[in-house]
């Protein structure tokens, strides 16, 4: 993600001395990796797909 290459010192630096993951200190700072935009993206058809059914 270009997102990333934008917070990548921000990234190492809560990797380092705080010692989180790089996904943890993604998450910290509101950047979303693809598996989790993926996981929100499926959250969400199956959410609409529940509404429909009740129709």
């Amino acid at each position: 993600m270009a997102e990333t290459n934008d917070y990548q010192m921000a990234i190492d630096l809560l990797c380092c001395h705080l010692g989180l993951t790089e996904d943890e200190a993604k998450q910290q700072l509101g950047i979303s990796t693809e598996q989790v935009l993926q996981k929100r993206v499926i959250e969400t058809q199956a959410a609409l797909m529940g509404l429909n059914s009740d129709k």
